[in-house]
Formats: C-alpha cells, sequence, structure tokens
C-alpha cells in the first residue's frame, strides 16, 4: 500500500500529487509524504522509543556512586589503623582527606574511561552490525564529545566527593583509638 516516486528534475510535487490523485479510485485515500517528512517522523518515534535511555543512564550513575560510597567506606574502616599512623606520623586530617580523595579520582577515572570505551564498543556494534542486519539501515554514529566529557567529569567530581566523605568520617576518629586497635 506504499509507493515511492522519485521525480524529474524540474518537476513540481504539487503537479505530480494532482495528477495521481486524478488517477485513484478514492483520492481522499491516498496520502503524500516527501521524504524529509518521512525521514523526520521516523527519526522522532526512534528518539522517542529510546527517552527511557536517559532515565537508565541516571538510574546506573546512582546506582555507581552508591557503589563507590560503600566500598570506599568499607576501604575507609579497615583502613582506619593506617590512618591513626599517619596522624601519628604527622599527616594532618586534611591531608588524609585528599589522598583518600585522589585515590577515589583514581578509580572513579579509570572506570569512567572503562564505560566511556565499553559503551563506545557497544554503540560500534549497535550501529554498523546490528541496525544492518536487523532493520536493514544504516546510520552514522555521531558521538556527542561534549556531553560525555560533561558526563564523565562530572561522575569523577561526584565519586572524588564520596571517597572524602567516607575518608572524612573515619579521619575524625580518635587516631590513638585505631593505632591501639593495632596492639
Amino acid at each position: 500500500n506504499d509507493l515511492a516516486l522519485w521525480l524529474a528534475p524540474g518537476a513540481r510535487i504539487a503537479d505530480v500529487q494532482r495528477a495521481v490523485r486524478g488517477l485513484a479510485g478514492e483520492p481522499a485515500l491516498l496520502e503524500f509524504a516527501p521524504t524529509t517528512q518521512i525521514r523526520a517522523l521516523s527519526l522522532a518515534i526512534f528518539d522517542r522509543s529510546f527517552a527511557v535511555t536517559y532515565w537508565l543512564q541516571a538510574v546506573a550513575i546512582a546506582i555507581g556512586l552508591a557503589g563507590i560510597a560503600a566500598s570506599f567506606s568499607a576501604q575507609v574502616l579497615a583502613r582506619r589503623r593506617e590512618f591513626g599512623l599517619l596522624v601519628h606520623l604527622g599527616l594532618t586530617r586534611a591531608q588524609i582527606v585528599g589522598i583518600v580523595a585522589g585515590e577515589g579520582a583514581a578509580w572513579t577515572a579509570a572506570g569512567a574511561i572503562a564505560g566511556l570505551a565499553l559503551g563506545l564498543a557497544v554503540a560500534v556494534v549497535l550501529v554498523h552490525v546490528v541496525n544492518p542486519q536487523s532493520f536493514h539501515w544504516s546510520m552514522e554514529l555521531l558521538l556527542p564529545w561534549g556531553h560525555l566529557a560533561a558526563l564523565a567529569a562530572a561522575v569523577l567530581l561526584a565519586g572524588s566527593a564520596t571517597a572524602a566523605l567516607s575518608a572524612r568520617a573515619a579521619a575524625s576518629q580518635d587516631a590513638v583509638a585505631a593505632v591501639k586497635e593495632d596492639w
């Protein structure tokens, strides 16, 4: 029930539509749409079908940050004696928090880089393998580098802050009591 027409150079769309309607038994049943309109509608449907992806991305980030908070809290608790010893050796609590925040930044950066690499690999497979094989169409792979960099920076900042908050709680405990646990 579909018909595609390629117009000759210089042909006007309105004239062709009028001629085709004249040939039809029921001209009111005909609907005309230029390729630009069909493409725009297809892309709008495609974007709408992936709207949930943005919510899933936010949930994944929240779960990841909860995981970072839990792992750094456990790590800081396990290293309380180490932090107490560092305080006895002359480090300030702010320096200990800085060390743990730096570790958090390093681990979060490694996770963000791995996540970007894996996400890029999945995108390449979807665009260049799955779409042509499953849907019989292809599309150009466009990466929003600015958006990805901002997202990675936000995750890095949140991971570092989470690690620093965990360290701050442990570093505020009595250094003598923490070292004494080791005896």
